[in-house]
């Protein structure tokens, strides 16, 4: 038996959805998520998992971080793009 790696098919298709959450500030609810384009009851199903994963942790608290990545891998399952507005430079 030989050890030939197998390469998968990954498929790369176009997002359905894209979806914008904004930080607001330190008063809760600190995020407003926005559709920016997309099936309206899929985006609000998906609106709604991440108010309920993010509406009183602002970015700065441990558990946000988790958070942002449930949000994210969420995002990839549904294949949607998520684009995150924390009000600073992330990179820097």
């Amino acid at each position: 038996m030989s050890q030939v790696p197998t390469t998968e098919n990954i498929e790369v298709t176009d997002p359905v959805g894209h979806v914008q959450v904004v930080y607001l500030g330190p008063v809760a609810p600190h995020w407003e998520c926005r559709m920016v384009f997309g099936d309206e009851e899929q985006i609000q199903g998906f609106v709604d998992r991440i108010d309920a994963r993010l509406r009183f942790l602002p970015p700065h608290d441990p558990q946000f971080r988790r958070n942002r990545e449930r949000v994210n891998r969420d995002a990839e399952r549904e294949n949607l793009l998520i684009e995150w507005n924390l009000g600073y430079d992330e990179e820097a």
